[in-house]
């Protein structure tokens, strides 16, 4: 197997002084990082409504018990919020969460999340800022494009303050047979491949291949048209996909790796949303 190398803070340019910014709204909507347990619980338990319940994940018992999706990462990570004021200011409002994990928050555990799945060298070896982007998940009755594009608002916002050069993370499919995902995993891999300096390869043990198909088999319009949203929304921003797909079967999901290059997200969120961004910045 091979070993990602740890993660160590003091090697990283340091972060601004700045830890926040104020909330960004479109209409009745509102985009702003989590900043009580409260807040924190009730995105976990939004992501086990939709994780375990909806999608079919395999709960262990403590997670059960609470009825919280959680893990060690949440207590060193950001947590991003998409609020419905009209439910709620609070807790109560909260119908989208992504978590954003930082150098010095992985440092502070030793390793990155994705790090269980891919070989992460050639990015932590990065000379720059780094996001790990994970749990992304928004409530049913709000999965128009209004609610994603507020949270890939804020995450602009976010990479803007925090002087982010590199984001990545784990992408999921649904499912667990490879078979059913042949045209799709095909189509990631000949059209959005990493270049070697930044392609994440799935760990020799967990390695599954993605060129299933000859590419000229399946339409290709077609199948990029049935990627799921977030996968879609990470290619649209000039997103790359890493060597190997990875089975989760605690999640009932196929992971594919993402890199994006942040200044394709700020250069996009910043030319529509510029002075909402910048007044939020405080």
């Amino acid at each position: 197997m091979t070993m990602t190398k740890p993660i160590t803070a003091a090697l990283m340019p340091p972060p601004p002084a700045r830890t926040g910014f104020g909330e960004l709204r479109a209409g009745q909507l509102g985009v702003r990082i989590a900043t009580t347990d409260a807040e924190r619980e009730a995105a976990q338990a939004l992501r086990y409504r939709i994780f375990y319940d909806e999608m079919g994940a395999v709960p262990d018992e403590r997670v059960r018990a609470a009825r919280r999706d959680v893990d060690m990462f949440d207590d060193v990570a950001d947590h991003l919020l998409v609020i419905d004021h009209a439910r709620g200011s609070g807790p109560r409002g909260i119908i989208g969460t992504y978590r954003l994990v930082q150098n010095e928050a992985a440092a502070r555990i030793g390793r990155f999340y994705t790090a269980d799945e891919y070989d992460i060298s050639t990015i932590t070896g990065f000379p720059g800022r780094l996001l790990e982007l994970g749990r992304s998940c928004i409530d049913r009755q709000y999965r128009g494009r209004a609610a994603m594009q507020l949270l890939w608002r804020g995450i602009a916002a976010y990479v803007f303050l925090h002087r982010i050069d590199v984001m990545f993370g784990c992408a999921s499919l649904p499912g667990t047979d490879p078979a059913r995902l042949e045209a799709e995993l095909t189509f990631l891999y000949h059209n959005h491949l990493a270049p070697p300096a930044l392609r994440l390869r799935a760990l020799p043990s967990r390695h599954v291949e993605m060129r299933r198909l000859d590419p000229a088999s399946f339409d290709h319009r077609r199948t990029q048209q049935s990627l799921p949203p977030l996968i879609k929304g990470y290619l649209r921003l000039g997103g790359f996909i890493g060597d190997g797909a990875v089975i989760d079967r605690q999640f009932n999901t196929t992971d594919v790796a993402v890199v994006v290059k942040t200044d394709l997200i700020t250069d996009k969120y910043y030319r529509h949303y510029e002075r909402q961004l910048r007044e939020a910045i405080y």
